[in-house]
């Protein structure tokens, strides 16, 4: 008879976890951008302006780099900007 184990502990768990700025700022960013309607417009259309104000008064922990492609970046809609993010990530 072969059993299976499953394994039912997080990679976070284990030491995997990334560096919170890493994780939480950009997550942060795109979840505001998904649920407000006006912020992704200030987003897609003045970036710098979304950055500066944050999100119901909170502002994102973004990595000086991670700030400087969402200031440069120009987008037509949320998924554009998105992939515009991702793609500038990896080249750099």
């Amino acid at each position: 008879m072969t059993m299976l184990a499953l394994d039912v502990y997080s990679s976070a768990s284990r030491g995997f976890r990334k560096p919170a700025v890493t994780r939480t700022g950009l997550h942060r960013l795109f979840a505001a951008a998904i649920v407000s309607d006006q912020f992704r417009t200030t987003l897609l259309r003045e970036p710098e302006e979304a950055l500066a104000n944050g999100y119901l008064g909170q502002t994102f922990p973004l990595t000086d780099q991670e700030r400087k492609i969402i200031k440069t970046i120009r987008a037509e809609n949320l998924t554009d900007f998105a992939q515009k993010v991702n793609q500038a990530l990896k080249n750099s």
